[in-house]
């Protein structure tokens, strides 16, 4: 079984739901350093500009999760848990009104885990 390399909260799921509900399909990105720091931003599908080098790295709650590939060079040993937190980011991210804001929980794989991970894909679209 392929270990996952982006997980979500069921509170942050909560939050998902309601954002989903308003505005439709989403994605998720994580941020490298803009805006927030580096933040799991959450859009609309197709309001936020994928490049050629953001790669899919997992799925959310029904929600593409991408990280540039740069960024993923730092963060390819690490699990995310995708979780919500009261206070407002500075980003663009739907959940920003609702005065919350999406946090990146990491942690290391195990050396188990590392040979079971998912593969990644690339954005070629």
């Amino acid at each position: 079984m392929a270990i996952e390399r982006v997980s979500v909260t069921d509170k942050a799921k909560e939050v998902i739901d309601k954002i989903r509900a308003e505005h439709g399909e989403l994605i998720f990105h994580q941020s490298g350093g803009c805006c927030d720091g580096s933040a799991p931003m959450c859009f609309e599908k197709g309001d936020f500009m994928l490049g050629s080098r953001d790669l899919l790295i997992g799925e959310i709650h029904g929600c593409n999760f991408y990280m540039a590939e740069d960024q993923f060079e730092y963060a390819k040993h690490t699990h995310l848990t995708i979780d919500i937190t009261q206070g407002r980011g500075s980003s663009f991210s739907l959940e920003i009104p609702m005065g919350l804001r999406f946090i990146a929980i990491s942690r290391l794989f195990t050396d188990e885990e590392e040979k079971n991970l998912e593969s990644i894909e690339g954005y070629f679209g």
